[in-house]
């Protein structure tokens, strides 16, 4: 019988710590729950993934065209990435990770959608930070072709707007840092952000400095551990023409 707990993985981050972690719990039978942490901190698990999935369905659904250049901020345990790419779409996704940790478990296929984000060549890894890379348009976030402009930037890092995985990301939710952002979207391009909280009037307004349009949906999910529905939020802004 598998363990019912086993760390697959810890090293030490410039975040600090952060390990990958497998249990098994008798409320979803067989299935493995990948969990990952930073220090004390749950950053993600397998445990409910419906929000990062429609990051994906929710922002791409927002934009037109075919051939599309589409960044994901955050890799984490994959949902996003591989939700993405069922868009038959997308051409190439560049997905934007600071920690060469997380990388590396993805392309050593300790976690288990690795192998599917390995084995689809539309997929590239893009070791950096997203907010480094966000406001640098001269050279933007694809390392291989400067100033590349993208049809949609999903991002999924932060656990909000207003609480953040690192206090410098803070600088990033202003209107000028976000307008930077835009720069590297085409016309009509879209930015979708996720959200662990209901959506924030505040932020919304933020958002539409800079956006031409800007919709808000709610995330609702069983949560089998406390009995009831949980709730997040997808922030979906469309650039202007």
């Amino acid at each position: 019988m598998p363990p019912l707990f086993e760390e697959i993985d810890s090293q030490a981050s410039p975040l600090g710590e952060i390990s990958l972690r497998r249990r098994r719990m008798p409320v979803f039978g067989d299935r493995d729950i990948y969990e990952v942490k930073l220090g004390e901190e749950f950053l993600m698990s397998s445990m409910f993934v419906e929000a990062e999935e429609a990051l994906s369905t929710l922002g791409l659904a927002a934009v037109e065209g075919e051939a599309l250049s589409v960044v994901v901020g955050g890799l984490g345990l994959g949902y996003t990435a591989v939700a993405a790419l069922k868009d038959e779409r997308i051409a190439e996704l560049l997905v934007v990770e600071a920690l060469d940790t997380v990388i590396g478990w993805h392309r050593d296929e300790l976690v288990p959608l690795g192998k599917m984000l390995n084995a689809d060549a539309r997929n590239r890894y893009v070791l950096g930070s997203f907010f480094d890379l966000a406001v640098a348009p001269g050279t933007g976030f694809d390392p291989n072709a400067h100033g590349k402009k993208f049809d949609a930037i999903l991002l999924d890092i932060d656990h909000s707007p207003t609480e953040f995985l690192n206090a410098a990301n803070a600088s990033f939710y202003t209107t000028d840092t976000l307008a930077l952002m835009a720069e590297q979207l085409k016309p009509n391009g879209v930015f979708a952000m996720w959200s662990q909280n209901l959506p924030e009037q505040n932020f919304e307004a933020l958002l539409r400095t800079v956006f031409a349009h800007v919709v808000s949906h709610v995330i609702s999910f069983y949560n089998p551990l406390q009995n009831c529905e949980s709730t997040n939020s997808v922030y979906v802004c469309q650039k202007g023409g």
